[in-house]
């Protein structure tokens, strides 16, 4: 596994600790030494919990936009962590393809949620993508 799917899904964890406990911060807990994780892995996992955490607002108006008749208190609290990580992402990491973002986030999403969360992460992230204008719309036929 690369060190920046690693450090996803340790992102996706501290993401759903917080969502779960409703308080407290991965970034001063031992949360990150208890996964032993190298600095690179530790340092972008703390990249993207701390941005999801400062733009939590934005973020969560993407996701309510693009998951169509889903109010996000009835997703699952593993998709909407992903969701968040990965929108995060394709907001403030324009060095990383937004395909990329997209793959890994299905592949973890594969890995952490259930059997329909892969095809919706892919469904809601596409679309999000498309709001921020940084994947193009599907072509219509001609």
């Amino acid at each position: 596994m690369g060190s920046r799917r690693e450090a996803r899904e340790l992102a996706l964890q501290a993401l759903y600790q917080l969502d779960v406990a409703g308080e407290g911060d991965p970034g001063t807990a031992p949360f990150w030494s208890h996964f032993g994780a190298e600095p690179d892995v530790q340092a972008f996992a703390r990249e993207l919990v701390d941005g999801v955490a400062a733009h939590r607002e934005r973020v969560d108006t993407l996701i309510a936009a693009s998951a169509e008749h889903w109010r996000l208190p009835r997703l699952s609290r593993v998709d909407l962590s992903l969701l968040r990580l990965a929108t995060f992402e394709l907001l403030a990491r324009p060095d990383i393809p937004a395909s990329v973002t997209i793959d890994e986030a299905i592949e973890i999403a594969r890995r952490f949620g259930s059997e329909d969360s892969p095809a919706f992460v892919n469904g809601v992230l596409d679309h999000v993508a498309q709001v921020l204008g940084i994947k193009g719309k599907p072509k219509s036929p001609e």
